[in-house]
């Protein structure tokens, strides 16, 4: 083949790579047109302001931003700063918190102005949502709010051991509409915040966490009385998370049927450990009662069987009237 024919066949070949080229960008040009068409078509206006499908996903993309932009920052003034400022762990959970809500709030509002809709114009919209609360969605606003109160004034707080109905349990996590509590066996429970707010919550580790605990006991009539006291006494000042100030005390609180109904009551330093203690005293108790020879009675019952009345019998086998008027009398 003669070389200019080389060349021909060349510029043939690239002149095809070039409309194909040339083919594909322009419909990858319509394409873009009509996608940008569409993303630029409005959906719906609010107070002048067109409401695309673009200015959608743009809204879209800025709030998931500032959702994980609002965790992250949080999440790092939690560790790098908070942690090593000298405070109650409630307070750097609430600061956190805040810091949370704080910029996740201020992106909504600076997505709704980056789309170009005055927040002003929202006014219908929010009225709208206002009717929709008061019928539909008072519960969840009510949760809300509630979240904001636990948040500033504290009633509960993050680490806290409360009782809620018959749920007891630490604090784990306060959220915007529920708190999760985790119970003493380990089961993570979800409570609504009203429930703090609107009904009674035993707190034991509110302000101070110091509480009493109550062991109650019996022992025998026979029983040295004033040895039993010094028992008693001895054991809970022997515990090591027994506080020594306040004493413990042993109260005689009554006489009971079968024994002496004695009452231990002392102080603890930690709520989370008053069942353990508790049970360690009464352990305790048992082995020096054992020591000392004092007696924890059984409760006893006397039962006392009186035989029946010799009923005398007429000749016909039936009581006689004198006989039924002397059962009468007696009766």
């Amino acid at each position: 083949m003669k070389p200019h024919s080389l060349f021909i066949l060349e510029d043939e070949d690239t002149s095809k790579s070039s409309e194909v080229v040339d083919a594909v960008g322009s419909e990858i040009a319509d394409f873009i047109a009509e996608l940008w068409a569409f993303l630029s078509t409005g959906i719906f206006e609010v107070k002048g302001t067109d409401i695309t499908p673009a200015s959608v996903l743009i809204f879209s993309f800025l709030i998931l931003f500032f959702v994980f932009a609002s965790k992250l920052v949080s999440r790092l003034l939690y560790k790098r700063v908070l942690k090593n400022v000298k405070m109650d762990e409630s307070i750097r959970y609430t600061l956190q918190r805040i810091t949370n809500y704080t910029i996740l709030t201020l992106g909504v509002l600076f997505s709704f102005q980056f789309v170009g809709i005055d927040l002003s114009g929202l006014t219908v919209i929010f009225g709208l949502l206002s009717v929709g609360i008061g019928f539909g969605l008072q519960n969840l606003t009510s949760n809300f709010i509630s979240g904001i109160i636990l948040l500033f004034e504290r009633p509960i707080s993050v680490g806290d051991r409360i009782m809620v109905g018959d749920i007891e349990g630490d604090v784990k996590e306060i959220n915007m509409r529920s708190t999760t509590i985790n119970s003493i066996d380990n089961i993570s429970i979800i409570v609504p915040n009203s429930d703090f707010v609107s009904g009674r919550v035993i707190n034991y580790s509110h302000g101070d966490t110091r509480i009493r605990i109550t062991v109650n006991v019996g022992v025998s009539y026979n029983s040295d009385l004033d040895l039993v006291l010094k028992v008693i006494k001895e054991v809970a000042m022997k515990h090591k998370r027994v506080m020594k100030s306040p004493e413990p005390i042993v109260l005689l609180i009554d006489f009971g049927d079968s024994s002496w109904d004695m009452r231990l009551r002392c102080w603890i330093f930690d709520p989370k450990e008053q069942y353990l203690i508790a049970s360690d005293l009464r352990c305790e108790i048992v082995r020096e009662f054992r020591k000392n020879n004092i007696e924890i009675p059984y409760p006893q019952r006397d039962l006392h069987v009186r035989s029946p009345l010799p009923v005398p019998l007429s000749s016909n086998n039936t009581p006689s009237e004198d006989t039924s008027k002397q059962i009468q009398d007696k009766e």
